[in-house]
C-alpha cells in the first residue's frame, strides 16, 4: 500500500549530511550523525513512541512501539543505520522521476552523468514506477536513510492502526556501519529484543542471512634510500617490496574478478615512497576456514619476503572485522522463516544469495542478537549512481508490517 509520508521523511532525512569518518578516533565518528540521529529522535517523539532515549554507550537511538495484543509474543526489534558512505554527501539535490518508462537514461541533475539502463539494467525493473535519485555530484543517501524512513513510516503506521495486532517492537537508529564499527558498541541488554531484523537491504525480495567472514590487514614497509648514483647494494626499494607482495596474491581474486560466493583480497590504500610504504586490504570468504587460509597465505608471503630480505622488513597487522551469520542464524532458521512467510504473503519473489560484504547484523547475531537483514529498496550505493524506487520503500513497510502481525499470530517459541 502507499504511505503518503514516507516520501517527504525520506527527502528531509536525506538532505541532512550524516557521513561516518573511517579516520576519526571519536565514537559515533561525527557529530553530523548525532545531529541527525536527533532530528530522528524528536520525529520519534512527535509521533508518540514510548521510551524514546539516547544510549551513550551504542550511540544509537532507541524507541518502542507498544505491544496490541496481551498474546505472548516475543519482543523483536529493527534496526536502520544513520550514516552515509565515503562519497561526497554535502548538499545532496534529490531528483524525483515519476512513471518511468523502463528504457530512457535519468541525467542526474544538470551534470554529464546518467543512469542508463543498458549499464544498470536492473532499471528496467521499474517501468512505471517512480525512482529517486540524486544530482550527480553526491550519492542520495538510500543506504540507509531508506531503512531509517521506512522504520519511522512503520511506527506512524502501526501507532494510528490498533487494530493490527503485534508485540512490543524495539527499533534502533544507529551509526557508523559503513565504516564497521558501529555494531561492536551496541548494547544489545538496552535494545531488549529477542531478536531482529537490519532493515538495509536492496531490491524487493531480497532477504538476507550469509554473509562473508572479513578480516582487514595492513603492511608497514620500511626501506634503505640513498642516492641513485650509489644504489647498488645498498638501496632497499619499500615500493618494490610492496609491488612484489602485492604480486604474490593471487591475481584473479579480487573483487573486479569474483562472483557469487567466490572470495577476495583487495587492496585498499597504498602509500609510500623508496624509505617508506604502507598498504591496507581486506579480505573476504563465505567460509570460516577459507577465510583463515586466506590470512595465512598472507603471513607466509610475508615471512617469505622478509627472509628474502634477510631482515624483516615487513610488519603486519591482521584482524577479524565480521564473520558469516549464517552459521549462527542456521540454530535460529525459525527467524529467517517469518521473513520468508511476510514476503510470500505479499507475493515477493525470494532472493536469499548471500552477501558479498556485511551488515551491522553479522556482529549482532554473534554477539547474542539474532539479525537477519530485510530489503529497504536501496540501489547502486555507495556513489553518484545511488537511487531508489517509492514503490519498493512501500513495500519494505508492507513486510515489516505484515512481520510483526505474523510473529502474533504465530510467536516464535
Amino acid at each position: 500500500m502507499e504511505y503518503p509520508t514516507l516520501l517527504p521523511r525520506f527527502l528531509k532525512y536525506i538532505k541532512i549530511n550524516s557521513r561516518s569518518d573511517e579516520h576519526a578516533t571519536r565514537f559515533p565518528s561525527t557529530e553530523r550523525e548525532v545531529d541527525f540521529q536527533k532530528v530522528v529522535m524528536q520525529d520519534l517523539v512527535d509521533l508518540g513512541l514510548s521510551d524514546v532515549h539516547y544510549n551513550e554507550k551504542a550511540g544509537a537511538v532507541i524507541a518502542e512501539i507498544p505491544a496490541t495484543t496481551t498474546t505472548t509474543v516475543p519482543v523483536i526489534g529493527f534496526l536502520a543505520h544513520c550514516d552515509t558512505a565515503d562519497f561526497n554527501s554535502e548538499n545532496i539535490r534529490p531528483q524525483i522521476t515519476k512513471n518511468y518508462d523502463g528504457q530512457s537514461k535519468i541525467q542526474l541533475g544538470d551534470s554529464d552523468f546518467y543512469l542508463d539502463p543498458a549499464v544498470f539494467p536492473h532499471l528496467r525493473d521499474y517501468q512505471g514506477q517512480t525512482i529517486i535519485s540524486a544530482s550527480g555530484d553526491t550519492l542520495l543517501g538510500g543506504d540507509d536513510k531508506c531503512g531509517v524512513s521506512e522504520l519511522v513510516t512503520l511506527a506512524e503506521y502501526l501507532l494510528a492502526h490498533h487494530e493490527i495486532k503485534h508485540g512490543r517492537i524495539r527499533l534502533a537508529f544507529t551509526p557508523d556501519e559503513e565504516i564497521g564499527t558501529g555494531a561492536s558498541h551496541f548494547d544489545v541488554p538496552d535494545f531488549g529484543a529477542a531478536f531482529a531484523f537490519t532493515v538495509d537491504g536492496e531490491k524487493p525480495g531480497k532477504l538476507d542471512w550469509g554473509t562473508f567472514s572479513a578480516a582487514q590487514f595492513e603492511l608497514s614497509i620500511q626501506g634503505v634510500d640513498v642516492h641513485p648514483a650509489v644504489a647498488k647494494g645498498q638501496m632497499v626499494s619499500a615500493l618494490k617490496i610492496a609491488r612484489d607482495f602485492q604480486n604474490s596474491l593471487p591475481a584473479q581474486e579480487v573483487p573486479e574478478q569474483t562472483s557469487g560466493r567466490e572470495g577476495f583480497f583487495h587492496l585498499l590504500h597504498l602509500s609510500g615512497i623508496v624509505d617508506h610504504a604502507e598498504l591496507e586490504y581486506i579480505i573476504r570468504d563465505f567460509e570460516r576456514d577459507g577465510l583463515e587460509a586466506r590470512k595465512q597465505l598472507v603471513r607466509d608471503i610475508v615471512d617469505q619476503l622478509n627472509a628474502a630480505l634477510g631482515t624483516p622488513r615487513i610488519s603486519l597487522k591482521i584482524y577479524d572485522q565480521y564473520y558469516n551469520m549464517a552459521d549462527e542464524l542456521k540454530q535460529h532458521l525459525e527467524i529467517v522463516d517469518l521473513a520468508r512467510a511476510a514476503y510470500r504473503d505479499l507475493g515477493l519473489e525470494i532472493n536469499e544469495d548471500p552477501v558479498r560484504g556485511g551488515t551491522d547484523g553479522s556482529q549482532l547475531t554473534y554477539m547474542g542478537l539474532p539479525c537477519p537483514n530485510l530489503f529497504a529498496g536501496e540501489e547502486n550505493m555507495h556513489g553518484r549512481y545511488e537511487y531508489t524506487v517509492l514503490e519498493s520503500m512501500y513495500l519494505a513497510v508492507d513486510v515489516l508490517v505484515r512481520t510483526v502481525s505474523r510473529l502474533a499470530e504465530a510467536p516464535i517459541k
